[in-house]
């Protein structure tokens, strides 16, 4: 078994973590921008969601698959953890919204609004932080495991 094959659920977990903060952060810039009916770039504001892929181990992309069936190269099933690879814009509709006083009316006086709904904003909140959470028990337990394993050999 080699050092890296050791660390690698804790390389999984702290991915895995790192994607979680980076999740609970758009959400909350969702939260923060749920009325705000002009941004920077133009128009209303539109909802983000991010973007997860797979990150497989290096053995599945340097043992290759030629003459066989995946089942001879050790590790083929095994993940690396997980990595961003963006932020997207929900590209569901915008609220249109009756406020002919307000500033950012058209012409016939409706306002458009983002397409942020705070309690699903909320249900992703909590669930990217229980995410968050179990990555940081179980890199937790392999630090507790890795100090008894260091224990039994002073002994």
């Amino acid at each position: 078994m080699a050092f890296e094959d050791t660390l690698s659920s804790m390389n999984i977990s702290a991915t895995g973590a790192s994607a979680e903060r980076l999740r609970m952060e758009v959400v909350a810039n969702n939260v923060a921008n749920a009325f705000s009916t002009r941004t920077p770039r133009g128009g209303p504001f539109r909802r983000q969601d991010v973007v997860f892929a797979a990150i497989y181990d290096d053995k599945v992309r340097n043992a290759g698959f030629a003459g066989g069936s995946r089942g001879h190269v050790r590790g083929a099933d095994q993940l690396g953890g997980v990595r961003v690879d963006g932020i997207v814009d929900d590209p569901s509709e915008l609220v249109p919204v009756y406020n002919p006083g307000h500033p950012d009316a058209d012409i016939n006086g409706f306002v458009l609004y983002p397409n942020v709904q705070i309690p699903i904003e909320m249900v992703n909140l909590i669930t990217a932080n229980r995410a968050y959470e179990a990555n940081i028990r179980v890199m937790q337990a392999f630090r507790q495991e890795a100090e008894e394993a260091i224990n039994l050999l002073r002994v």
